[in-house]
């Protein structure tokens, strides 16, 4: 369990200098000190990790995000990171989502209608494909986000 503790942390002490210090004390609302126990490899720190909300503001702010990284690759997982398409919804309401969701699955169709055409889908096309399907998964993502927020 150190080793995972270790590694935790290192990638801990990685997203709070991919942020700043300063911003990561803006963004979490903790100071210098405790976001320094966050990734501390003292004895008396051991035990101390930062909060999943801590995380997920500073990796928003990050370029990367260091610790949900480190997490999936401890469980044996890798992340698909990558900027979202312009014409990704990331605001708005469950109407807006719905109709992007027609949008995108329609894009998706589109594509598979032509890659089929030859009765042969290439490897191209099957990247053209795969692309589309994360960028239907990311507005159905979105959807949900929107519903959440809806039903509070």
């Amino acid at each position: 369990m150190a080793a995972v503790g270790s590694y935790l942390k290192k990638h801990t002490e990685a997203l709070v200098k991919d942020v700043g210090i300063e911003a990561a004390c803006q963004l979490t609302g903790k100071s210098k000190a405790t976001l320094g126990r966050y990734y501390s490899d003292h004895d008396e720190h051991a035990d101390r990790f930062m909060p999943v909300d801590a995380v997920a503001a500073l990796e928003e702010a990050a370029g990367y995000p260091h610790v949900t990284s480190a997490l999936a690759e401890l469980k044996g997982a890798t992340l698909n990171v990558e900027k979202r398409r312009e014409n990704v919804l990331e605001k708005g309401n469950v109407n807006q989502s719905v109709i992007k969701l027609s949008q995108r699955f329609a894009q998706l169709m589109a594509e598979y209608n032509q890659s089929i055409s030859d009765g042969v889908i290439t490897v191209n096309e099957a990247k053209r494909m795969l692309r589309e399907t994360v960028v239907l998964q990311q507005v159905l993502i979105d959807m949900k986000l929107h519903l959440e927020d809806e039903t509070e």
